[in-house]
Protein backbone atom coordinates (compact mmCIF):
# COMPACT_ATOMS: atom_id res chain seq x y z
CA UNK A 1 0.00 0.00 0.00
CA UNK A 2 1.70 3.59 -1.24
CA UNK A 3 2.28 6.52 1.74
CA UNK A 4 -0.92 8.05 0.44
CA UNK A 5 -3.62 4.97 0.84
CA UNK A 6 -6.65 6.29 3.36
CA UNK A 7 -8.13 4.42 5.91
CA UNK A 8 -11.43 3.39 5.16
CA UNK A 9 -14.17 6.49 4.94
CA UNK A 10 -17.39 6.67 5.84
CA UNK A 11 -18.12 8.38 2.68
CA UNK A 12 -15.41 7.64 0.27
CA UNK A 13 -13.68 10.19 -1.45
CA UNK A 14 -12.35 10.23 -5.27
CA UNK A 15 -10.37 12.78 -5.18
CA UNK A 16 -7.11 12.60 -2.72
CA UNK A 17 -4.41 13.73 -4.66
CA UNK A 18 -0.84 11.62 -4.53
CA UNK A 19 2.82 12.79 -4.10
CA UNK A 20 5.13 10.91 -6.56
CA UNK A 21 7.18 7.58 -5.04
CA UNK A 22 10.70 9.74 -4.03
CA UNK A 23 12.86 6.34 -5.35
CA UNK A 24 11.18 6.85 -8.67
CA UNK A 25 13.50 10.34 -8.69
CA UNK A 26 16.24 10.30 -10.93
CA UNK A 27 19.31 9.37 -9.19
CA UNK A 28 21.29 12.76 -8.14
CA UNK A 29 24.81 13.16 -5.90
CA UNK A 30 24.68 15.70 -2.87
CA UNK A 31 26.83 17.97 -1.00
CA UNK A 32 26.29 18.57 2.71
CA UNK A 33 27.09 22.02 4.07
CA UNK A 34 26.94 22.22 7.51
CA UNK A 35 27.01 18.93 9.55
CA UNK A 36 24.46 19.12 12.67
CA UNK A 37 21.27 17.20 13.60
CA UNK A 38 19.07 18.56 10.36
CA UNK A 39 22.17 17.50 8.18
CA UNK A 40 22.09 14.06 9.53
CA UNK A 41 18.23 13.61 8.92
CA UNK A 42 18.33 14.45 5.56
CA UNK A 43 21.40 12.34 4.29
CA UNK A 44 19.94 9.34 6.56
CA UNK A 45 16.22 9.91 4.32
CA UNK A 46 18.36 10.36 0.75
CA UNK A 47 20.08 7.27 1.57
CA UNK A 48 17.01 5.20 2.51
CA UNK A 49 14.39 6.43 0.29
CA UNK A 50 15.57 7.72 -2.58
CA UNK A 51 18.14 6.57 -5.73
CA UNK A 52 20.30 9.73 -4.72
CA UNK A 53 23.86 9.30 -3.24
CA UNK A 54 25.21 11.92 -0.46
CA UNK A 55 28.86 11.85 -2.31
CA UNK A 56 30.75 14.95 0.03
CA UNK A 57 30.03 17.03 3.32
CA UNK A 58 31.35 20.56 4.49
CA UNK A 59 32.59 21.67 7.87
CA UNK A 60 34.75 24.00 9.49
CA UNK A 61 35.46 21.62 12.15
CA UNK A 62 37.35 18.54 11.02
CA UNK A 63 36.51 16.19 13.44
CA UNK A 64 32.89 16.84 13.41
CA UNK A 65 32.72 16.44 9.79
CA UNK A 66 34.87 13.59 9.63
CA UNK A 67 32.55 11.85 12.06
CA UNK A 68 29.76 13.02 10.35
CA UNK A 69 31.29 11.48 7.38
CA UNK A 70 31.70 8.54 9.18
CA UNK A 71 28.07 7.89 11.08
CA UNK A 72 26.60 8.58 7.61
CA UNK A 73 28.69 6.29 5.04
CA UNK A 74 30.02 9.62 3.22
CA UNK A 75 33.01 9.10 1.33
CA UNK A 76 34.51 12.53 0.87
CA UNK A 77 34.74 15.45 3.85
CA UNK A 78 35.67 18.97 2.85
CA UNK A 79 36.98 21.51 5.44
CA UNK A 80 35.58 24.50 4.87
CA UNK A 81 33.02 25.77 2.67
CA UNK A 82 34.63 26.86 -0.10
CA UNK A 83 36.24 23.16 -0.60
CA UNK A 84 33.15 21.88 -0.33
CA UNK A 85 31.51 24.33 -3.41
CA UNK A 86 34.37 23.52 -5.83
CA UNK A 87 33.85 19.98 -5.64
CA UNK A 88 33.12 18.60 -9.22
CA UNK A 89 31.33 15.56 -8.61
CA UNK A 90 28.15 17.48 -6.70
CA UNK A 91 24.88 17.77 -8.59
CA UNK A 92 23.22 19.48 -5.57
CA UNK A 93 24.09 20.67 -2.51
CA UNK A 94 22.20 20.95 0.26
CA UNK A 95 23.07 24.33 2.67
CA UNK A 96 22.02 23.00 6.76
CA UNK A 97 23.49 25.63 8.46
CA UNK A 98 21.83 28.21 10.88
CA UNK A 99 19.72 30.65 8.11
CA UNK A 100 21.81 33.90 9.52
CA UNK A 101 24.63 32.20 7.45
CA UNK A 102 22.57 31.20 4.98
CA UNK A 103 22.84 34.42 1.76
CA UNK A 104 26.44 33.85 2.36
CA UNK A 105 26.78 30.16 1.82
CA UNK A 106 24.21 30.56 -0.75
CA UNK A 107 25.74 33.19 -2.75
CA UNK A 108 29.20 31.40 -2.38
CA UNK A 109 27.99 27.94 -3.77
CA UNK A 110 26.21 29.94 -6.95
CA UNK A 111 29.42 31.66 -7.57
CA UNK A 112 30.58 28.26 -7.87
CA UNK A 113 27.91 26.92 -10.08
CA UNK A 114 26.05 24.66 -7.94
CA UNK A 115 22.34 23.58 -7.49
CA UNK A 116 20.90 24.48 -4.36
CA UNK A 117 18.50 23.37 -1.66
CA UNK A 118 18.26 25.84 1.22
CA UNK A 119 17.17 25.04 5.22
CA UNK A 120 14.11 27.26 6.12
CA UNK A 121 14.15 29.70 7.05
CA UNK A 122 15.53 30.42 3.69
CA UNK A 123 17.56 33.87 5.05
CA UNK A 124 17.15 35.66 7.79
CA UNK A 125 14.66 38.53 5.72
CA UNK A 126 13.35 39.16 2.04
CA UNK A 127 15.73 41.18 1.40
CA UNK A 128 18.34 38.50 1.70
CA UNK A 129 16.10 35.99 -0.20
CA UNK A 130 15.83 38.37 -3.35
CA UNK A 131 19.92 39.08 -3.21
CA UNK A 132 19.92 34.67 -3.78
CA UNK A 133 17.24 34.32 -6.37
CA UNK A 134 18.72 37.27 -8.19
CA UNK A 135 21.93 35.35 -7.93
CA UNK A 136 20.68 32.29 -9.33
CA UNK A 137 18.63 33.52 -12.25
CA UNK A 138 21.95 35.36 -13.12
CA UNK A 139 23.79 32.05 -13.53
CA UNK A 140 21.19 29.73 -14.14
CA UNK A 141 20.98 27.27 -11.07
CA UNK A 142 18.60 25.86 -9.29
CA UNK A 143 16.95 26.40 -6.16
CA UNK A 144 14.95 25.79 -3.44
CA UNK A 145 13.40 26.52 0.14
CA UNK A 146 13.77 23.32 2.05
CA UNK A 147 9.95 23.59 2.93
CA UNK A 148 9.83 19.99 3.39
CA UNK A 149 6.18 20.13 4.47
CA UNK A 150 4.98 21.03 1.08
CA UNK A 151 6.10 17.53 -0.45
CA UNK A 152 4.76 15.72 2.29
CA UNK A 153 1.61 13.26 1.41
CA UNK A 154 -0.49 14.44 3.78
CA UNK A 155 -0.67 17.97 2.57
CA UNK A 156 -1.06 16.80 -1.22
CA UNK A 157 -4.12 14.90 -0.09
CA UNK A 158 -5.33 17.64 2.41
CA UNK A 159 -4.87 20.49 -0.54
CA UNK A 160 -7.21 18.00 -3.20
CA UNK A 161 -9.46 17.71 -0.24
CA UNK A 162 -9.75 21.60 -0.39
CA UNK A 163 -9.72 21.67 -3.75
CA UNK A 164 -12.33 19.56 -3.95
CA UNK A 165 -14.29 21.54 -1.68
CA UNK A 166 -15.69 19.24 0.26
CA UNK A 167 -15.11 21.29 3.15
CA UNK A 168 -16.12 24.56 1.23
CA UNK A 169 -15.28 27.86 1.50
CA UNK A 170 -11.69 28.04 3.92
CA UNK A 171 -12.47 30.14 6.47
CA UNK A 172 -9.65 29.71 9.09
CA UNK A 173 -6.55 28.16 9.10
CA UNK A 174 -4.88 27.73 12.41
CA UNK A 175 -1.30 26.31 13.25
CA UNK A 176 0.97 26.46 16.42
CA UNK A 177 4.81 25.46 16.77
CA UNK A 178 6.65 25.62 20.22
CA UNK A 179 9.24 23.93 21.92
CA UNK A 180 10.74 24.17 25.51
CA UNK A 181 14.33 25.43 25.64
CA UNK A 182 16.04 26.30 28.62
CA UNK A 183 17.16 29.64 28.49
CA UNK A 184 20.85 29.96 26.94
CA UNK A 185 21.98 33.34 26.06
CA UNK A 186 25.08 32.01 23.77
CA UNK A 187 22.74 29.48 21.71
CA UNK A 188 21.88 30.33 18.43
CA UNK A 189 17.91 30.06 18.88
CA UNK A 190 18.67 33.07 21.71
CA UNK A 191 21.08 34.86 19.77
CA UNK A 192 20.56 37.59 17.80
CA UNK A 193 23.92 37.71 15.50
CA UNK A 194 22.33 33.92 14.72
CA UNK A 195 19.14 35.15 14.12
CA UNK A 196 17.53 33.67 16.75
CA UNK A 197 14.21 33.19 18.39
CA UNK A 198 10.99 31.23 17.64
CA UNK A 199 9.80 32.84 14.52
CA UNK A 200 12.45 31.86 12.11
CA UNK A 201 13.06 28.66 13.79
CA UNK A 202 9.94 27.05 14.97
CA UNK A 203 6.83 29.72 13.56
CA UNK A 204 7.85 29.64 10.12
CA UNK A 205 6.25 26.52 9.81
CA UNK A 206 2.45 27.87 10.63
CA UNK A 207 3.50 30.77 8.55
CA UNK A 208 4.30 28.46 5.58
CA UNK A 209 1.78 26.85 6.18
CA UNK A 210 -0.81 29.63 6.12
CA UNK A 211 0.64 30.82 2.84
CA UNK A 212 0.13 27.55 1.00
CA UNK A 213 -3.03 26.58 1.68
CA UNK A 214 -4.33 30.62 1.60
CA UNK A 215 -1.67 32.81 -0.15
CA UNK A 216 -0.08 36.00 0.34
CA UNK A 217 -2.01 38.12 3.37
CA UNK A 218 -3.80 41.03 2.86
CA UNK A 219 -2.80 42.36 6.11
CA UNK A 220 -0.73 41.00 9.03
CA UNK A 221 -1.11 41.55 13.06
CA UNK A 222 1.45 40.50 15.36
CA UNK A 223 2.07 40.60 19.16
CA UNK A 224 5.02 39.32 21.20
CA UNK A 225 7.51 38.67 23.97
CA UNK A 226 11.32 39.31 23.70
CA UNK A 227 13.72 37.35 25.39
CA UNK A 228 16.64 39.20 27.79
CA UNK A 229 18.48 39.06 24.29
CA UNK A 230 16.05 40.43 22.31
CA UNK A 231 14.98 37.78 20.31
CA UNK A 232 11.58 37.03 20.34
CA UNK A 233 10.73 34.27 22.24
CA UNK A 234 6.77 33.87 22.13
CA UNK A 235 4.45 35.26 19.25
CA UNK A 236 0.99 35.27 17.97
CA UNK A 237 -0.32 36.19 14.17
CA UNK A 238 -3.43 36.93 12.57
CA UNK A 239 -3.36 36.57 8.98
CA UNK A 240 -5.92 38.62 7.27
CA UNK A 241 -7.31 37.85 3.41
CA UNK A 242 -10.54 39.78 2.73
CA UNK A 243 -13.34 40.37 4.82
CA UNK A 244 -13.66 37.38 6.62
CA UNK A 245 -10.84 34.98 6.05
CA UNK A 246 -8.52 34.60 8.69
CA UNK A 247 -4.94 32.34 9.92
CA UNK A 248 -4.21 32.21 13.48
CA UNK A 249 -1.11 31.20 14.21
CA UNK A 250 1.43 30.86 17.17
CA UNK A 251 4.65 30.04 17.81
CA UNK A 252 7.15 29.67 21.33
CA UNK A 253 10.19 28.96 22.76
CA UNK A 254 8.82 28.31 26.35
CA UNK A 255 6.41 25.68 25.47
CA UNK A 256 6.12 22.28 23.77
CA UNK A 257 2.84 22.80 22.17
CA UNK A 258 0.32 20.20 20.58
CA UNK A 259 2.06 21.18 16.73
CA UNK A 260 -0.76 20.88 15.47
CA UNK A 261 -3.16 22.48 12.44
CA UNK A 262 -6.82 23.39 11.97
CA UNK A 263 -8.62 24.01 8.19
CA UNK A 264 -11.79 25.28 9.06
CA UNK A 265 -14.64 25.65 6.34
CA UNK A 266 -18.07 26.91 5.15
CA UNK A 267 -19.17 22.78 5.12
CA UNK A 268 -16.57 21.12 7.51
CA UNK A 269 -13.07 20.94 8.72
CA UNK A 270 -9.63 19.09 8.33
CA UNK A 271 -8.03 18.44 11.72
CA UNK A 272 -4.25 17.77 10.69
CA UNK A 273 -2.34 15.99 13.93
CA UNK A 274 0.71 16.76 15.40
CA UNK A 275 2.80 17.61 14.08
CA UNK A 276 0.91 18.94 11.34
CA UNK A 277 4.46 19.98 9.59
CA UNK A 278 5.60 16.51 9.09
CA UNK A 279 4.34 13.19 8.01
CA UNK A 280 1.26 12.32 9.60
CA UNK A 281 -2.23 12.04 9.30
CA UNK A 282 -6.20 14.08 8.99
CA UNK A 283 -9.65 14.12 9.98
CA UNK A 284 -12.23 15.58 7.85
CA UNK A 285 -15.40 16.05 9.60
CA UNK A 286 -18.50 17.64 7.71
CA UNK A 287 -21.19 19.11 8.84
CA UNK A 288 -23.54 16.71 7.54
CA UNK A 289 -22.40 14.42 10.04
CA UNK A 290 -20.15 12.55 7.55
CA UNK A 291 -15.89 11.81 8.31
CA UNK A 292 -13.25 9.71 7.20
CA UNK A 293 -9.04 9.69 7.86
CA UNK A 294 -6.17 9.87 6.15
CA UNK A 295 -3.75 7.75 8.36
CA UNK A 296 -0.78 6.60 6.71
CA UNK A 297 2.21 9.18 7.56
CA UNK A 298 5.40 8.31 5.64
CA UNK A 299 8.38 7.23 7.38
CA UNK A 300 10.79 9.75 7.57
CA UNK A 301 10.02 12.89 5.07
CA UNK A 302 12.65 14.82 4.71
CA UNK A 303 13.43 12.56 1.27
CA UNK A 304 10.15 14.35 -0.71
CA UNK A 305 11.80 17.56 -0.76
CA UNK A 306 15.12 15.94 -1.99
CA UNK A 307 13.22 13.99 -4.64
CA UNK A 308 11.67 17.30 -5.99
CA UNK A 309 15.13 18.74 -5.92
CA UNK A 310 16.46 15.90 -8.86
CA UNK A 311 13.14 15.84 -10.61
CA UNK A 312 13.69 19.72 -11.07
CA UNK A 313 17.37 19.15 -12.08
CA UNK A 314 16.47 16.61 -14.68
CA UNK A 315 13.94 18.78 -15.99
CA UNK A 316 16.25 21.94 -16.66
CA UNK A 317 14.37 23.54 -14.10
CA UNK A 318 15.56 26.65 -11.90
CA UNK A 319 12.73 26.63 -9.21
CA UNK A 320 10.22 24.55 -7.96
CA UNK A 321 6.51 24.42 -9.00
CA UNK A 322 5.56 23.70 -5.49
CA UNK A 323 8.12 25.51 -3.53
CA UNK A 324 8.71 28.99 -6.17
CA UNK A 325 10.88 31.57 -5.49
CA UNK A 326 8.37 34.01 -4.81
CA UNK A 327 6.47 31.77 -1.70
CA UNK A 328 9.63 32.17 0.02
CA UNK A 329 9.69 35.71 -0.31
CA UNK A 330 6.23 36.22 0.41
CA UNK A 331 6.77 34.41 3.67
CA UNK A 332 10.22 36.20 4.50
CA UNK A 333 7.42 39.28 4.00
CA UNK A 334 5.50 37.95 5.88
CA UNK A 335 7.66 37.15 9.45
CA UNK A 336 9.73 40.38 8.48
CA UNK A 337 6.56 42.28 9.35
CA UNK A 338 5.87 40.59 12.02
CA UNK A 339 9.47 41.01 13.61
CA UNK A 340 8.87 44.26 12.91
CA UNK A 341 5.68 44.81 15.03
CA UNK A 342 7.12 43.18 18.06
CA UNK A 343 10.40 44.89 17.51
CA UNK A 344 12.94 41.98 16.47
CA UNK A 345 15.71 43.51 14.28
CA UNK A 346 18.90 41.49 13.62
CA UNK A 347 22.62 42.88 13.58
CA UNK A 348 23.33 44.07 10.31
CA UNK A 349 19.93 44.73 8.88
Amino acid sequence: MSDDALSQPTTAPTFVGTVPDPASAPPIRWGILGAGNIAGSFASAVQAATRAQVVAVGSRDRVRGERFASAHGIPTTHIGYEELVADPQLDALYIATPHSQHRDQALLAIAAGKHLLVEKSFTRNAAEAREVFDAARAAGTFVMEAMWTRFLPHVAALRSVIASGAIGDVVNVSADHGQLFDYNPTSRLFDPALAGGALLDLGVYPVSFAHDILGKPDAVAAVGALTDTGVDGQISMVLSYGARTQATLSTTLWSRTPTVALISGSAGRIEVAGSFYGPTSFRVVLNDGGSWTYDRPAAKGLQYEAAEVARCLAEGRTESARMPWQDTIDVLETMDEVRRQVGVAYPGE
